[in-house]
């Protein structure tokens, strides 16, 4: 086998898995695009429910416990900036 023919043979798996890869894109672009908002919204209730049921397990810590002064900091800081956008 000749270094001509062996370079054609790897030009060709690199143009078959060029178009292997399109397309996989493709066929995923498009059971994408098949959802119906619908069942996108279903699928994000379930993905909620599924969060919230790890949350419901995991101990749950109060804000307002954790160092309330520095979150009054934070509040004063965030209404002033908030005041400045509502008059500029």
């Amino acid at each position: 086998m000749s270094k001509r023919s062996v370079w054609k043979i790897v030009g060709l798996a690199g143009l078959a898995g060029v178009a292997a890869t399109g397309v996989a894109v493709v066929r995923s672009e498009r059971r994408r695009r098949a959802y119906t908002p619908d069942d996108v919204r279903i699928r994000l209730h379930q993905r909620v429910a599924a969060i919230a049921a790890i949350a419901d397990a995991a101990p749950v810590v109060s804000l307002s416990a954790a160092q309330p002064e520095r979150f009054r900091r934070v509040r004063r800081l965030a209404g002033k900036s908030f005041q400045l956008v509502r008059r500029g």
